[in-house]
């Protein structure tokens, strides 16, 4: 995998929209907040723009991430939200490009698809915050503090306190994931993030607990969940838990892999919520689940 470069002084982020349109203001004010970081920013032609719910079309959409993927002077992309639409841009940037044009590609939610083509060219990308973080949340918050210190050269440690259906134990591999629905719509096709001896992370916003059994059933059927290094289990937001299932959402997840002997760790502080820590996307990365806690590193 390549890491792409450390970002500089003076070194230019490009804004795009890649997915969903966005309010104008959650731009606006991660443009001041990356300024204030000493970055210069350019922003996509149709960044502002909407296309039904979209921020363009596909058409659109894909000439701005192409533009600031293959510009040189572009160092980093920030997508500005997810919502839907990525997965019309996989096929317009071939493998080839990204590794040529390594660089930072920052996003989650709907943005897995991308971090799916990234993974697949072989090159790190990061699984983080968005435009409305940057607007909202104060400059110490920490998910905001990891992101800039990624940027900068510096990997992260996370320490994570311990949860009851935590399963102890530590693993070394490669760190791939994000938002389930995303990624199991790629399921079979060349897209497929899930590996075998790596480190799974997932998430998820409004899916309810048998959708999210069905996707983990599959990924039992199709090999993926056996043959894993270690699982991280994020945040399940703005659904409601069904008595009917006769198992919460997280230990519906915890009967699923059960059977298996890799570290698994839950409520990590990541997904749709202010503690969405910047997962690397592709990288090797330490696992250590214990009785006193958890510990993530880069």
């Amino acid at each position: 995998m390549i890491i792409p470069q450390p970002l500089q002084p003076g070194d230019t982020i490009a804004i795009v929209s890649p997915s969903s349109k966005i309010e104008h203001d959650y731009i606006k004010g991660a443009v001041a907040r990356l300024e204030s970081w000493g970055y210069r920013i350019a922003i996509g032609s149709h960044a502002y723009g909407a296309y039904g719910n979209f921020a363009g079309t596909p058409e659109e959409r894909l000439y701005d991430l192409r533009q600031a993927l293959l510009n040189p002077e572009v160092k980093a992309i920030l997508c500005a939200r997810g919502g839907y639409g990525a997965v019309h841009l996989l096929e317009g940037i071939t493998p080839q490009e990204i590794r040529d044009n390594a660089k930072w590609m920052i996003g989650f939610s709907d943005i897995s698809a991308l971090h799916a083509a990234w993974v697949r060219a072989g090159v790190a990308s990061l699984h983080a915050p968005m435009c409305k973080h940057l607007t909202i949340e104060p400059e110490s918050q920490a998910s905001t503090t990891y992101l800039r210190e990624i940027l900068t050269g510096k990997m992260p440690q996370y320490q994570v306190k311990p949860h009851a259906f935590d399963r102890c134990g530590t693993a070394r591999a490669k760190v791939v994931g994000g938002n389930m629905a995303v990624l199991c719509g790629l399921l079979r096709t060349p897209y497929d993030i899930f590996q075998e001896n790596t480190i799974l992370f997932i998430e998820d916003i409004g899916e309810r607990t048998y959708k999210i059994e069905r996707m983990l059933y599959n990924l039992e059927l199709a090999g993926v969940l056996p043959r894993l290094a270690g699982l991280i289990v994020g945040q399940f937001t703005d659904f409601k838990e069904d008595a009917g299932m006769c198992a919460t959402m997280y230990e519906m997840i915890a009967q699923r892999v059960s059977q298996y002997d890799y570290p698994v760790v839950f409520d990590f502080p990541v997904g749709h919520v202010t503690e969405n820590h910047p997962i690397i996307e592709g990288a090797t990365a330490t696992l250590s689940v214990t009785p006193q806690g958890t510990t993530l590193t880069f």
